[in-house]
């Protein structure tokens, strides 16, 4: 991996879905590193091993709901300042107030998941040119 590739972090306990989304990701065509988690545990693991430039994240999980999560990111000295995408089935009022506090870049149904979405959000965090 060189110094330039953005390094994404995938939370989402789904398989379908996490199959879907690395697609996605795929199709993007740019260099990428992708890591997914399938718990909130996992995903803390992930950022303690490695710098992960942005976090496309589920709400609903196992262990815990996302939106707690992008608080709890938020709050974190070094993960404050990584992006957080909330990808849900059903984005709640509840969701989005915790997102918005919680300073989340986007709120995206699992719909609205696509090549043309991520490459936005990434260029717009200049995560890619």
């Amino acid at each position: 991996m060189t110094q330039s590739e953005p390094v994404c972090l995938v939370v989402e306990d789904t398989a379908f879905d996490r199959m879907i989304m690395e697609r996605k990701l795929a199709a993007y065509g740019k260099s990428l590193q992708v890591r997914f988690a399938a718990t909130l545990a996992e995903a803390r693991r992930c950022l303690d091993k490695e710098p992960i430039s942005i976090i496309f994240l589920d709400n609903s999980l196992p262990d815990g709901k996302g939106a707690n999560f992008a608080l709890e990111l938020s709050a974190h000295r070094s993960w404050s300042r990584i992006p957080v995408v909330m990808v849900s089935d059903w984005p709640s009022p509840f969701m989005r107030a915790k997102a918005k506090a919680a300073n989340v870049v986007a709120i995206w149904t699992k719909t609205e998941f696509t090549t043309l979405t991520v490459a936005e959000v990434l260029r717009s965090r200049g995560l890619m040119v």
